[in-house]
């Protein structure tokens, strides 16, 4: 186990959170911190050892890294490691929370949440849950029957759990103040495309192709934003330009939020923090979810905005760039539907999910009438 600290000054409630390593399970606890500190809460993170990408720029008091494991290895062999890892990060996280004595245990999922949560609850620690997805990861449901409150970022249908939303980062908040760009028949439309580490590969082939195939007085209405692997973008490039399409390709933006809001139409993976956005910030959106998850997250995800009609839905198989071309030339024949595309969306979006899930982990905490922050 290590730990980092931060020279800051902590007061009142202590609020350990625990979150697997990744953009798409920190991003939602980044919000639940920065909204707990205003609130004047003390927050420390646990994590595994992807947390380090993440580290500088994280809002905690300290930055701990714990052993963890799963036991879904294949085979026999990496069960029992993955089972010695739990335990092992198990009594890691029961000496650390003695140390720390925090009024509350929060966990958004992966399997790095285990040992902490687990450890809270055999402590007597009051604990929470955040599942983000539609439906619940075997991390969350692994824990679920163990813990004070759960907690979703959609309606799950269950009982035993309350609906806040999914808290989103500050950048969205900000770009969701922008109105979308003015859509104009026969005028210009902006396309965002991105996919995620799973996602750019499969972008980076079908979209291009799938430009090639609008007829020319389609493509030259076209702005296209697309993340793309960092082999590829040189390719994508150069297929844009031999089209005659405007084209702005990198493998990573800083700054997706605010190109999210300045785009008339998405195409993207359909990860939690992703539906979540395109909801707060009201877009449209062609989503394709995640082939091959066992709990089938990101088709859940995207069924959301799509039974409401605020986006699209695209299984992997059906992406062809034949497809994908087809339902590219009914949108740009018929741009002003996506205003109300955009207006379904906004609709469904919880930007306040960061304030609604704070109240919650103190009121869990002990706290009766939490004071929300101004």
């Amino acid at each position: 186990m290590s730990s980092c600290a931060r020279d800051t000054k902590p007061c009142g409630f202590k609020i350990m959170l625990a979150a697997g390593g990744t953009g798409g399970h920190l991003f939602p606890a980044e919000s639940l911190a920065r909204e707990l500190q205003k609130r004047g809460c003390s927050v420390e993170l646990v994590s595994d050892d992807r947390v380090a990408d993440f580290a500088s720029s994280f809002p905690a008091e300290a930055i701990h890294q714990v052993t963890s494991g799963t036991v879904t290895g294949a085979g026999i062999t990496g069960k029992i490691k993955g089972a010695m890892a739990l335990a092992k990060g198990v009594w890691e996280c029961r000496r650390l929370l003695k140390s720390i004595n925090p009024q509350a245990v929060v966990g958004f999922g992966g399997y790095p949440t285990v040992p902490p949560v687990l450890a809270a609850s055999m402590l007597g620690i009051p604990t929470v849950l955040h599942e983000q997805n539609a439906v619940m990861g075997r991390a969350n449901r692994f824990l679920s029957g163990r813990v004070t409150r759960i907690a979703t970022g959609f309606d799950l249908a269950k009982a035993s759990t309350v609906q806040v939303g999914n808290p989103v980062r500050e950048t969205v908040l900000n770009a969701a103040k922008l109105d979308m760009p003015p859509i104009v028949k026969d005028g210009p439309l902006r396309l965002l495309v991105f996919g995620g580490s799973q996602g750019a590969r499969i972008m980076g082939e079908i979209v291009p192709a799938a430009i090639a195939l609008l007829p020319p007085r389609l493509r030259q209405r076209l702005h296209i934003t697309q993340q793309v692997r960092e082999e590829d973008i040189l390719r994508v490039q150069a297929e844009y330009a031999r089209l005659g399409v405007e084209n702005d390709c990198a493998s990573f933006f800083r700054d997706l939020p605010m190109r999210m809001a300045q785009s008339h139409l998405v195409i993207a993976r359909s990860g939690a923090s992703t539906v979540a956005e395109l909801a707060v910030i009201g877009r449209p959106s062609i989503l394709v979810p995640l082939p091959g998850s066992l709990d089938q997250d990101q088709a859940a995800n995207a069924a959301i905005l799509a039974n409401q009609g605020a986006a699209e839905i695209m299984m992997q198989p059906s992406f062809t760039p034949e497809a994908l071309a087809n339902r590219l030339t009914a949108i740009m024949n018929d741009p002003e539907a996506l205003i109300e595309t955009a207006r379904k969306a906004k609709a469904l979006g919880i930007a306040d999910a960061a304030s609604r899930l704070a109240d919650v982990v103190l009121q869990v905490a002990g706290v009766e009438n939490p004071v929300k922050a101004t």
